[in-house]
């Protein structure tokens, strides 16, 4: 059955296909109770308490998420054989996108239900998920992740410190220094990476109470100020050889396996955002006036909604579709055996590749949606009783955190490359394919009656693209070029997954969904198609010369070429709709 599914970046190479493509239109019942439990408690527990959590009482803080332990929100990832739920990974997103309106806390629950508790579910012994999960997932412990330091950050297995084992064998000595630990300064159970005798990066779970460990003072943050971020020291800890967490010298698959899906889990994280900050816009328009008119009536604030609806429309169409594919890989598992998880994980790591373009695309969504709040609340976007300005101060870590874009938009080229190289598919034949359609002027795929010229559009740049990585493997230390290509292979994901739902939900769509369908569909068509052949004039810029880059850039004026009508009215009515919902509403 795993053959038949579709591999981590094979959607650069073939062309579209439905597959077992999710969409939030496919939510069940079941995960729409979940999203609207999480709704109301975000509503009704935790915002009338923000001002205060940001002023960091953090008795506060542990006491909502004991709340959310009542709640079951600790128990989606959790094997059901130690209490849990162990639910979907559509789900485990659509809850981190519910609770992150919610700010410095939904960072704090990310750090207990995410990187907290993922390491112990995925690497855990049976004896260590006994002693740790039921406290973790009733909330009576909190749990943290101690990779970065202060000197290893994007390069964390450069990490200093280190752990040796006890002349009796029954301990590991543990020295170092961990900085900007989420959930530090109330953390009881910390998943620690450290070097074996200096070398072998391992996992270890460490106990607030072992002695010589302790925690620094808080940091002083932009944003997320409810959110508890220390370093934590580590001075001759002696932890148990039972808590070495995985094999020794294994702790780099923790590390980034786990990242994976917390990649996902940001990119889900700056959609929940995203849509909170746009319901400050929305109702905003409505309300101030300016020149004798409400703003909303105006066409450059009317632009502004419009471009926002349609950036998080693609955001959620990307975060589903990944945990999608996901889902679908997971579930072909046979859960039979005692390496269960060691498959699963190998499942996950299949969509490295999606993972990291969710993680830019969503995050870099964001970041330009709290811009045009801020910019649509004018001076009172800057000014602290509107919520403007606390989303654009949350909003700026979203991009560093789960390794910094610019370090997983590198990774995006390196796996596919790599992937090649490995003999998983050949590279070399889809780029000769596309230079063939490229030099007769046309894609050869069947184009959607639905949406022609955008799913034309999609083959194009396709072929755009692969011509392009096929001039830039040679230069793939150049990390100017795999940003280049990164962000190609960005915009055709995105534009990709918009289209793929857009065919999906349109023939049973009501009128007024065909109408908002098909102008989100316009404007994203537009916007990534002006994205992408700026990334492939730098692409061309960085690789050529003389006559060969105005070649270039005339074969990507025609491919990028998308000859929509109708634009101006598609945004009116996206702009119109969220004055009317005061929310996003697409």
């Amino acid at each position: 059955m795993e053959d038949k599914l579709a591999q981590g970046g094979e959607f650069l190479l073939t062309g579209t296909a439905m597959k077992s493509f999710f969409s939030p239109e496919d939510f069940s019942v079941e995960q729409r109770q979940f999203a609207d439990t999480t709704d109301e408690f975000i509503k009704k527990e935790v915002l009338p308490d923000l001002d205060r959590m940001e002023q960091q009482d953090f008795e506060l803080v542990v006491a909502k998420l004991r709340r959310c332990a009542e709640l079951g929100l600790f128990l989606v990832d959790v094997p059901e054989d130690f209490g849990g739920m162990e639910l979907d990974k559509v789900t485990s997103m659509l809850l981190a996108e519910k609770i992150a309106p919610g700010g410095s806390f939904s960072i704090t629950y990310g750090g207990q239900t995410g990187i907290g508790l993922l390491p112990l579910v995925y690497y855990g012994t049976n004896d260590q998920k006994r002693r740790y999960l039921d406290k973790l997932t009733s909330g009576a412990w909190i749990a943290a992740y101690a990779l970065t330091e202060p000197n290893s950050g994007s390069d964390a297995l450069s990490a200093r410190t280190t752990a040796v084992l006890t002349p009796d064998g029954r301990h590991y000595v543990l020295n170092g220094v961990k900085q900007f630990i989420t959930n530090a300064g109330f953390a009881d159970l910390f998943t620690v990476f450290a070097k074996i005798d200096g070398t072998h990066f391992s996992a270890f779970l460490v106990e607030k109470g072992f002695a010589g460990f302790s925690v620094g003072e808080e940091e002083h943050k932009m944003g997320l100020k409810g959110s508890s971020t220390a370093q934590i020291f580590l001075d001759h800890v002696k932890v148990p050889v039972d808590n070495l967490l995985g094999e020794p010298g294994k702790g780099h698959k923790i590390a980034f396996n786990v990242l994976n899906i917390g990649r996902l889990k940001v990119a889900a994280t700056a959609g929940g955002m995203a849509k909170g900050a746009f319901a400050e816009a929305a109702v905003y328009v409505t309300e101030r006036k300016q020149f004798g008119r409400m703003i909303g009536d105006f066409g450059a604030i009317k632009e502004k909604l419009a471009d926002m609806s349609a950036a998080i429309f693609t955001s959620d169409s990307v975060v589903y579709r990944v945990a999608g594919m996901l889902d679908t890989r997971i579930a072909s598992l046979d859960r039979n055996g005692t390496d269960y998880y060691e498959r699963y994980q190998k499942a996950i790591e299949e969509y490295a590749i999606e993972c990291a373009i969710a993680k830019v695309f969503c995050t870099d969504m964001l970041a330009g949606v709290v811009d045009e709040v801020v910019q649509i609340h004018g001076g009172y976007g800057y000014i602290c009783d509107y919520a403007a300005e606390r989303y654009y101060r949350d909003e700026r870590i979203q991009r560093i955190f789960e390794g910094t874009n610019e370090i997983n938009r590198i990774l995006i080229p390196t796996l596919l490359l790599r992937r090649s190289e490995s003999g998983i598919f050949s590279l070399h034949e889809h780029v000769e394919a596309a230079r063939v359609e490229i030099r007769y002027g046309e894609a050869s795929c069947i184009f959607d009656e639905l949406f022609p010229l955008e799913f034309r559009l999609l083959a194009n740049l396709k072929n755009l693209f692969l011509t392009l990585l096929g001039i830039s493997e040679p230069c793939k230390d150049v990390q100017e070029i795999m940003l280049a290509v990164a962000d190609m292979s960005i915009s055709i994901f995105a534009l990709e997954s918009v289209l793929l739902r857009g065919k999906k939900g349109f023939t049973a769509a009501s009128s007024r969904r065909k109408e908002l369908l098909s102008a989100v569909l316009k404007v994203v068509s537009f916007e990534q198609a002006s994205r992408f052949n700026l990334a492939a004039g730098r692409c061309s810029a960085y690789l050529m010369k003389g006559e060969a880059i105005i070649e270039q850039h005339m074969i990507a004026a025609r491919l990028t070429a998308y000859p929509v009508e109708g634009l101006l009215d598609a945004k009116q009515l996206l702009a119109e709709t969220a004055k009317e919902s005061g929310k996003y509403n697409v």
